[in-house]
């Protein structure tokens, strides 16, 4: 097969499977559909090779389901227990009491990013934060299918790639750049701020053009029924999460990724223990957990297969090779490179982790000051990863919050790809400028 057919097909797959998601298609078969299409198109056998189809789509599908199954079971039983219990419905009940039906959306935003920047994994937070988020918006009277909109900015925008923050978006480039977390951090705050404040605004408009239209909070057969039982007190939903959010935060350094798995264990024992007698039905609630987090691991592994699939194609090493040799500014041409990159996989930490091996070397030959660098390719990552293909953004559309591409990625397209699109150029402006 010729670079241009590879060419074609790679597009034309990554394409395809986009449009598939938003009409609604079951992952489980268009990703391997689509990923099938890119590799008959770059030559590469179905089965007899030593690099075939079949084996290269596994080992990205078997190979994320290994390194997150107990986060994602463990993830899904806390949001389930917080739900079960009652707690999500009474620090719901409290926040909206403080702040206002108002600021519903604010309270979902406020949760996820406190999460997200203490160091709990973006898939964990969504999980743990969306009982409490169905019952804020069912106060608030606000359609649900704007819940996956506000987790997601809480959780992928103004904190993900953040000066300081522990998710590995922003410790990835340390390797690469001899940096610290904390690098650019003064850019790094007022890129944040515009992003957390313009999204936020952004994000109201969207959800209140669609209240003036008439929409609102729609009750479902499965939503969970706690209105005639007592509710425990709002600190008994309060404190397991800040048991989550500490123990993650001390055992990050020591343990790495498996630090959410003690997180999660010890956010999950403490709320069974506080809130026992609170239970509706726990066998159920686990059953119920058991089989959400196994769909989403699912959704999401199947979309990682298709990025494995395209990492050995001729097409992709093209893009590679053509979109981290571009001419002109250094900083632009660093976050083209990670930006494309990590579209074409769906990931951030994969855009990262294939450009700056030769990004790096590259532009600090030519004197690039590394601070910068890191924070460019930090929020380049968060950009055009949450395109409808990126397995966090299945798993919160489908897998937590049980809604369609068509009715909610919309608007989680805006605040995740827009917002950080803009982010970026404000990064790149403020870098040329001083």
């Amino acid at each position: 097969m010729s670079d241009a057919v590879s060419l074609i097909g790679l597009v034309g797959g990554l394409a395809f499977l986009i449009l598939l998601t938003l009409r609604g298609w079951n992952l489980f078969i268009s990703a391997p559909i689509c990923a099938l299409i890119v590799a008959l198109t770059s030559g590469i056998p179905v089965f007899m090779a030593e690099q075939n189809f079949v084996q290269s789509y596994m080992s990205g599908f078997t190979g994320f389901i290994a390194s997150w199954f107990f986060m994602f079971l463990l993830g899904s039983i806390f949001g389930k227990f917080m739900e079960d219990t009652g707690a999500a419905d009474s620090v719901a009940g409290w926040i909206t009491g403080k702040l206002g039906r108002q600021r519903a959306v604010l309270a979902v935003v406020i949760a996820c990013a406190v999460l997200t920047y203490g160091g709990v994994s973006l898939f964990v937070v969504a999980f743990a934060v969306y009982p409490m988020a169905l019952s804020l918006f069912k106060e608030a009277n606000l359609p649900r299918r704007f819940i996956p909109a506000a987790l997601a900015f809480g959780s992928v925008t103004f904190t993900m790639t953040s000066a300081g923050s522990p998710e590995i978006q922003n410790w990835i480039p340390m390797e690469y750049l001899g940096t610290t977390p904390y690098a650019a951090w003064e850019v790094s705050l007022v890129v944040a701020v515009f992003m957390a404040l313009f999204g936020y605004w952004w994000l109201q408009r969207i959800i209140g053009a669609a209240v003036n239209r008439g929409e609102s909070f729609q009750a479902r057969d499965n939503d969970p029924q706690l209105q005639e039982r007592l509710l425990p007190h709002p600190a008994t939903g309060m404190l397991p999460l800040i048991i989550v959010l500490a123990l993650s935060f001390f055992y990050h350094d020591a343990l790495q990724q498996n630090a959410l798995i003690v997180a999660l264990l010890g956010g999950v024992l403490t709320l069974m223990a506080i809130n026992w007698r609170f239970f509706s039905d726990i066998q159920v609630a686990l059953g119920h957990a058991t089989t959400g987090a196994l769909i989403a691991i699912g959704n999401t592994a199947a979309v990682v297969g298709f990025g494995g699939v395209a990492r050995i194609t001729p097409a992709f090493d093209m893009a590679v090779l053509a979109v981290t040799s571009l001419p002109g500014n250094e900083l632009v041409g660093a976050a083209v490179a990670v930006s494309a990159i990590a579209g074409l996989t769906g990931s951030a930490s994969g855009g990262q982790v294939i450009a700056l091996p030769a990004v790096a070397p590259h532009y600090l030959d030519l004197g690039v000051n590394p601070e910068q660098l890191h924070r460019v390719v930090s929020i380049s990552s968060g950009a055009l990863d949450s395109l409808p293909h990126n397995g966090y953004v299945v798993t919160t559309i489908r897998g937590i919050c049980n809604e369609s591409h068509k009715d909610a990625y919309w608007a989680v397209g805006a605040v995740t790809v827009v917002v950080p699109l803009m982010g970026l150029s404000l990064a790149l402006l403020l870098f040329n400028l001083f």
